[in-house]
């Protein structure tokens, strides 16, 4: 994980004025690296897999940045919550086609996606457990 600690929810304002976007956020520029190196793994999956496991993983990766980026424009902290868990969820999704693809396609190399998927899930995990 990176050195730089994320940003806690439930931390006081003063802390929000570094963060001017949600792109500042580490937990976000993780998932944004998730993403691509997601579509990167897909791009070496067999054409058959283009309307299966490419297009599922796929979807699932994009749906962890982006409910990222909405949580960080919700003003409630329940709101905000609901989008982290929604972007955990897809993590866990995520995991699972990823243990299917390891299955189906032993030899792709799949330790990137993996270490940023782990430290990902870990950050969203730890977000949502420092804001109750």
């Amino acid at each position: 994980m990176s050195s730089g600690r994320p940003v806690q929810l439930n931390m006081p304002d003063r802390i929000f004025m570094a963060i001017k976007s949600f792109k500042d956020l580490i937990v976000w520029q993780k998932s944004r690296d998730l993403a691509v190196a997601v579509y990167k793994l897909t791009d070496k999956f067999p054409k058959s897999e283009l309307y299966g496991l490419t297009s599922q993983m796929r979807r699932a990766v994009v749906s962890i940045s982006s409910n990222i980026a909405e949580s960080y424009h919700r003003f409630h902290t329940r709101e905000k919550n609901q989008f982290l868990a929604i972007a955990y969820g897809s993590g866990s999704e995520l995991e699972s086609q990823m243990e299917v693809a390891k299955i189906l396609f032993p030899k792709l190399d799949c330790g990137e996606v993996d270490s940023l998927l782990e430290e990902t899930l870990k950050i969203l995990n730890n977000f949502l457990n420092n804001s109750r």
